[in-house]
């Protein structure tokens, strides 16, 4: 069954766990014991019903404070699609776990609470949406109910929010009226508004097509582990495994391997104790080639009718997301993939005020800060742009003093 990676992003009391658990709830997502513990719980709404935003608040300080603090990830599914949701921070100081949130999604859901409107934190989660490169968004106009589910303040802020959108390049954009609180327009249509004639928000998120990895001529698939076992009983036996990131791998056909740039054809693709005829995005499978050439971990597979960039000199976004500044001195270590190597940020070209989306020149990153570098790689690196291939096109920064994660970078250009 397919699966529908989406997040939510929203200011702070938008309702955006709110409208998971609303959607939880009304597809009867939830176990019986969390039901128990929902409706025995002292967090009750204004009229006395349950609140629903209790489902997404995994840690004590989230219960406590009534906000979402780190991501939290819920799964359910409907007779048509499996799900995966991020309810994500709006809090500017967790914009880390936003973007960590949003990276593997498909889909967006901005909310915009009905009475305030597009505020300042819709334009910056609008912004890291678009660097992030998600190209379906969902416009939710919560709180309907607390503006008498009013069309003439559905449709003031539907042409605000187009004129952002419009700035942002972000085209696949759905406007949907409702009501978390009340389940106006999540799962069933909404009564109270009888004047919108669109989809409500599950039966859009059960019909979207976001299957566009699979789609690319792009062929990617990084080595994990070369099987060699060695033994009489399978003597000759040397399978490249790996998970297909992008694009399709079909038997006969001419692969490159890279850095080498070595070439061979495919003979054979193995599932588990099954042979495929083809391997698909997101499949985790073993490639045989037929020619014996030097292939180790860390090396990338690709269709040779479409290959990628190689380079050691990369233009990138980078989110920052350590409390320890970036060291423009020091070495990192970058991991695309399975592929690791030393590298240095070579120049801070500027860094982005996501509120207002001013650029300005900068000589140091912080926790949270956003912007393009130019980073420079011991090894060369073989990618996609991330507008063009986001599976293949970003990498992380870690810290060989600390080993933690201190950067997300989004690769949009080679220098070289």
């Amino acid at each position: 069954m397919n699966i529908l990676k989406f997040f939510t992003a929203g200011s702070v009391d938008d309702g955006k766990s709110t409208l998971i658990g609303r959607l939880l709830y009304d597809t009867d997502s939830i176990l019986a014991d969390q039901l128990e513990a929902l409706q025995s719980s002292n967090r009750k709404n204004d009229d006395g019903t349950i609140d629903l935003a209790i489902l997404t608040d995994g840690l004590r300080a989230e219960r406590e404070q009534g906000i979402t603090i780190d991501v939290a990830y819920k799964y359910f599914q409907t007779a048509k699609r499996k799900f995966i949701i991020a309810d994500t921070p709006g809090h500017i100081q967790y914009t880390r776990n936003m973007v960590t949130g949003a990276s593997t999604a498909n889909l967006a859901i901005i909310l915009i609470d009905a009475r305030n409107g597009v505020v300042e934190q819709t334009i910056r989660h609008s912004y890291l949406v678009s660097l992030l490169g998600i190209k379906h968004i969902v416009v939710a106009i919560n709180k309907m109910d607390m503006m008498d589910y009013s069309e003439t303040v559905f449709t003031a802020i539907k042409e605000k929010y187009k004129a952002l959108a419009q700035n942002l390049g972000l085209k696949e954009v759905t406007y949907i009226p409702v009501s978390a609180l009340k389940g106006d327009n999540i799962v069933q249509p909404s009564t109270n508004m009888d004047w919108y004639e669109g989809e409500s928000l599950l039966h859009f998120l059960e019909q979207v097509d976001t299957d566009l990895q699979d789609k690319t001529t792009k062929a990617r698939m990084p080595v994990q582990w070369v099987i060699r076992p060695q033994t009489d009983e399978l003597h000759d036996y040397r399978g490249y495994a790996g998970r297909v990131l992008s694009g399709t791998f079909k038997v006969n056909d001419k692969v490159t391997a890279l850095p080498a740039g070595t070439s061979s054809t495919i003979s054979k693709i193995e599932f588990f104790e099954n042979e495929l005829e083809q391997a698909l995005a997101g499949q985790s499978v073993i490639i045989h080639l037929k020619d014996n050439i030097d292939i180790s971990r860390g090396d990338t597979l690709v269709n040779s009718s479409a290959l990628p960039i190689e380079s050691k000199l990369i233009e990138a976004d980078l989110c920052w997301m350590d409390t320890r500044a970036l060291d423009t001195s020091i070495m990192y270590i970058i991991q695309h993939n399975s592929k690791t190597t030393k590298c240095k940020i070579n120049e801070i070209l500027h860094k982005v005020d996501i509120n207002t989306l001013e650029k300005h020149t900068a000589d140091e990153f912080k926790l949270n800060d956003i912007g393009r570098v130019i980073v420079k790689t011991a090894d060369a690196l073989a990618f996609d742009l991330y507008g063009d291939n986001r599976a293949n096109g970003s990498a992380i920064l870690i810290d060989s003093r600390t080993n933690l994660t201190v950067g997300a970078l989004m690769f949009r250009a080679s220098v070289e």
